[in-house]
Formats: structure tokens, sequence, C-alpha cells
């Protein structure tokens, strides 16, 4: 009795007496525009201050390989990658490093005939690399001097007695050599950095190998099938070098006036 009595109570806990309103978010809201304060008695921030910006031209020379026969390209997209942009300390030299992502659409055969062929539209994706070393003209502003480790060494003067074969009064002078002492100084300097702005791809791709399909598959005179693309590409890859500098901010004197 009790037990049925446990299940029973049991149930009437377990029951959800909880409501919702499904329409409770609406698609509209309002909103209260807040003026910022700003920094009117001066102040050091740091920011990335731009050293160069540059043009660099790439070239790039590639074969492809695509794992069916293809009779044309309907289309290739491409998205350049930059992985590696390192501006090599006390020097000009920027070493670029990075690759050309491309989608190929191209078509196939299926079923043909004298008069035509059907086929699918297949895509195969190559990342295409590339890399350079150029040098570089910082014309907005010098990075910041580098500052190196240092390490130095000191001792302490140790001043003891001779042994027997010298005068009583004639005193050792000389540094401790039962003792180690060293000062180390470490700096971390912030390295420059790079911000891509614009890349332009002109390219030529030309089919190799091309050649009719076996004799027994009937197909138009003119088709014909290739598996290798030869490719060549010009990059115009535009960016910016910059570094974190700090940067004082002059003080506002006088806030604008709203118009």
């Amino acid at each position: 009795m009790l037990e049925k009595v446990s299940n029973i109570m049991y149930g009437k806990y377990m029951q959800s007496d909880v409501s919702y309103d499904k329409d409770g978010t609406k698609p509209s809201c309002t909103e209260t525009p807040v003026k910022p304060t700003p920094v009117t008695i001066g102040a050091i921030a740091k920011l990335p201050v731009v050293l160069a910006e540059l043009t660099v031209q790439i070239n790039v020379d590639s074969t492809i390989t695509l794992p069916e026969p293809a009779f044309e390209i309907k289309n290739i997209k491409k998205k350049l990658k930059l992985t590696q942009c390192m501006l090599a300390q006390n020097t000009n030299k920027l070493f670029l490093k990075g690759f050309v992502r491309k989608n190929i659409d191209y078509s196939t055969c299926t079923g043909s005939n004298l008069e035509g062929f059907c086929g699918d539209i297949r895509h195969c994706t190559v990342d295409v690399p590339w890399s350079c070393i150029t040098p570089v003209v910082f014309n907005v502003a010098a990075p910041a001097p580098v500052n190196f480790n240092t390490t130095g060494e000191f001792q302490y003067l140790r001043t003891g007695r001779l042994g027997p074969e010298f005068p009583e009064k004639d005193l050792l002078a000389s540094g401790d050599f039962s003792e180690f002492n060293q000062v180390s100084t470490e700096y971390f300097n912030e390295l420059p950095f790079c911000e891509l702005i614009s890349a332009t791809i002109t390219e030529f791709d030309e089919f190799l190998d091309r050649k009719r399909p076996p004799k027994y598959v009937k197909i138009p005179f003119e088709e014909f099938e290739f598996r290798k693309i030869e490719e060549k590409m010009v990059i115009d890859l535009t960016l910016k070098v910059l570094q974190k500098r700090q940067v004082a901010i002059p003080a506002v004197k006088h806030l604008a006036k709203k118009c």
C-alpha cells in the first residue's frame, strides 16, 4: 500500500506545471544611443603602425593531373592563402609563402554517339604552393630597433694569506674563484606582421596530352580527352607590413561641437 501511494506521489511530482509563450521573442527591439567618453587628458596606446605598403608579383608554373579524363574545363575558382609573411629583422627582406586553392569544374563522358555526348560535371580541388623573397622599402616608418639579449658576469674581491714561502705581511688579492655570479637580460621584441589588402591572379591554362577516346567509343570528331593541365599564374599581391608600437595620443583641448 505504501509503495502504491509512493508511486502516485512520484508521478504527481514528475508532472510538469511549467508553461511558456512560444512567441515570446519579438522581431524588433529598442535601442538607446550612448555617447562615448573620449580620453581628453592624453594617453599612450600600443597600436599597429604601418611600416610599408607594397605590391609583390609572384610567378607560378605548375602541372595539375585530374583524377579522370576530362573533355572541357567549365570553371576554375581561385582563392589565395598566405601562410608565412616574415620580415628578417635588421634587413629589408620579406619572406612570403602560401598557396592558391583552385576548385576546377570539368565535364566527363558517360554516354555518346557521333552526334553528341553526355556526362557529369565534376570538380577537383588542388592547393598550388608558392613562395618568394622580396626586398621591402619602408616607405611609411622604419621598424623599431631590435634589443639584443645581454649576459654579464661579476665577481667579488677576495683577500687571503700566501704560503710559508712568502712574507707574512703579503696578502693575495684576486677574484673569488669559489663562486659564479651572473646577470642576464632578455628582450621580447615586437615581430612585424602582414595584412593582406588584395590579390589579383592572372592565369593561362593549357591542356596536355589531348587524345581521342578509344576507337570503340563513338563520339563527335572534334572531342578530345585529357587529364593534365599546365598552368601559369601571375599573382599581384598587395599587402601591408605592420608592427605594434607605442603611440602618443595628445590631449583634446576642445571637443567637437554638433553641427
